[in-house]
């Protein structure tokens, strides 16, 4: 079975928790590494600063408000870069705003999710995850 590295850029720990934990009912093997703002989360992407080690993930999973820079920043130097652009970025976030959902498409984002804002709805977040992770695997 396929294990997969997954970036998570997520500055609400308790998002992180839940992700976490349900990334953990997945079908695949997940290794999740978490930064908690933008800045960090393109710095791990392209191994600056702290995270000059950093592995390269096969999946981001990509909230639109962060600190320091936002998820539609760090979308955009995703994708602008010929090193990370074949990367997928799944937008987990809690906006259900119809100009970001457009905008993370725009920029090219894999998948636009809304978080769940119930634990037991995090299955439903799992099914979808599996589902994109088993096209990567194939």
């Amino acid at each position: 079975m396929k294990k997969f590295k997954v970036l998570m850029i997520e500055d609400n720990p308790g998002d992180v928790l839940l992700t976490s934990e349900a990334l953990k009912e997945s079908k695949f093997v997940v290794d999740i590494e978490v930064v908690n703002n933008g800045k960090e989360g393109v710095d791990f992407l392209f191994q600056r600063g702290d995270f000059q080690t950093s592995i390269r993930p096969d999946l981001v999973l990509l909230d639109i408000n962060l600190p320091l820079k936002t998820g539609h920043q760090v979308l955009q130097e995703i994708k602008a870069n010929p090193s990370t652009r074949d990367i997928p970025v799944i937008m987990l976030t809690t906006s259900s705003i119809q100009d970001d959902i457009l905008t993370s498409y725009q920029e090219q984002a894999s998948c636009y999710i809304v978080k769940p804002s119930e634990a037991h709805q995090y299955l439903e977040f799992i099914q979808v995850f599996d589902r994109f992770c088993g096209t990567l695997a194939d």
